[in-house]
């Protein structure tokens, strides 16, 4: 009888997920309603679907619902109405969620709209699932301290990050001579420079392997999702830049490699299905099933790989110049990078110009000294906002 047969007798873990509307979301969702024996929904939080939010929680029976913006307050609670179930809406609700005692929280709020709530989490003493790359990125050293101090460790909900999780010999990471993050290259891998650059959003919004949310098909489309991943590797595993590489792998069936002084080299695999990464932080430490899709290594046949082109994909570039800055410049890098993209998904700048965006407000504050590591989170948060405020001045100045 395994560990996981002895305890499926024992209550469900009580999950709350915040970002529930979200790719991310829909495979949590997707997993626990499959699994009702194993899961017991606590709590819900969305931006503003209110639609999608209520039929999930509906669905899952869960117990409280969270509409983040305040607008939408009054349409959940009619959407709720008779269902018993709880509702509330604004950041204090989603705070309030993210605090509930659970088993885990799975952190899938999509930008810096995530950081406090996973920070919350934390300090309630709940496990956190991270799909929110901004909570590392922005204020990992702040993230990793509090989960230190919780004795509990950052279960990571990216594939790649997943994939790394499970190959990595706790025991033996001092014997850790590389982590290696694979990225598909997006829509973009075989086009040339200039292309690129004057790329649509309807181009841009064409991923390769996943169906995933505007922001993030953005960024990997410009390869800033994969720098992203670089810095939240670094502060999960606590490699430094230069041990830490990204190579293209466009099936996008190995994940994560880690690389061991001994010459070995172990990887996981896996279907691109979000499903797999989150079944396994759900039912961690134990493996549960879950019908999730399978590869078939006789179909894939081959596996290709190939460098990235720094030239074609400046942003994971100025991600790796951030991280081996430090202080607050993967921050600033970040904020920047949201202005810009959500300007690109307006039409109001090019692609090739997320990037431009991007270094200029990196530069902005790297020249007047304002990028020194954060000592708190209100300090993350502000300078989160003042960088934003630049990037959108250079927005306004025709960049």
């Amino acid at each position: 009888m395994t560990q996981f047969q002895e305890s499926a007798g024992l209550d469900p873990k009580k999950i709350s997920v915040l970002g529930a509307s979200g790719s991310v979301g829909d495979s949590a969702i997707d997993i626990v309603s499959g699994s009702p024996q194993k899961y017991q929904i606590e709590a819900l939080t969305a931006y503003r679907n209110v639609e999608k939010l209520a039929k999930a929680a509906i669905k899952t029976g869960a117990r409280f619902a969270v509409v983040a913006d305040e607008a939408c307050y009054q349409d959940l609670k009619e959407a709720l109405s008779g269902s018993g179930i709880e509702v509330g809406a604004g950041s204090s609700a989603v705070e309030e969620a993210a605090s509930r005692s659970v088993d885990i929280v799975v952190g899938a709020i999509v930008g810096a709209a995530g950081i406090r709530p996973t920070m919350v989490a934390l300090e309630a003493g709940n496990q956190v699932a991270l799909a929110n790359k901004e909570a590392l990125v922005c204020a990992g050293d702040l993230v990793m301290a509090a989960a230190a101090r919780l004795g509990k460790p950052i279960l990571p909900v990216d594939s790649e990050h997943s994939a790394v999780f499970q190959v990595y010999e706790r025991d033996n990471r001092s014997e850790i001579d590389e982590i290696i993050l694979t990225a598909s290259g997006g829509p973009f891998r075989t086009w040339e420079k200039d292309a690129i650059a004057g790329a649509t959003v309807e181009q841009a919004m064409k991923h390769p392997n996943f169906s995933m949310g505007s922001k993030i098909t953005i960024d990997s489309a410009s390869m800033m999702n994969k720098g992203l991943e670089l810095i939240e590797a670094h502060h999960l595993y606590g490699l430094a830049a230069d041990r830490l590489t990204v190579v293209v792998h466009p099936q996008q069936i190995i994940h994560g490699l880690v690389c061991y002084s001994d010459g070995s080299m172990l990887a996981q695999l896996g279907a691109p299905d979000m499903r797999i990464p989150v079944a396994h932080c759900l039912a961690w430490p134990e493996r549960a099933p879950a019908k999730t899709d399978r590869i078939s290594l006789t179909e894939i046949a081959q596996f290709t790989f190939e460098l990235p082109d720094y030239d074609k994909f400046p942003c994971l570039q100025l991600a790796k110049d951030a991280l081996k800055a430090g202080g607050s410049l993967p921050n600033i890098m970040n904020a920047a990078n949201e202005i810009a993209v959500a300007a690109f998904l307006k039409k109001r700048v090019s692609f090739g110009g997320i990037a431009r965006v991007v270094e200029q407000t990196m530069e902005a504050f790297v020249q007047k000294g304002e990028n020194s590591s954060a000592a708190g989170i209100e300090d993350v948060l502000s300078l989160d906002k003042s960088a934003r405020e630049v990037a959108e001045r250079l927005l306004q100045d025709g960049l």
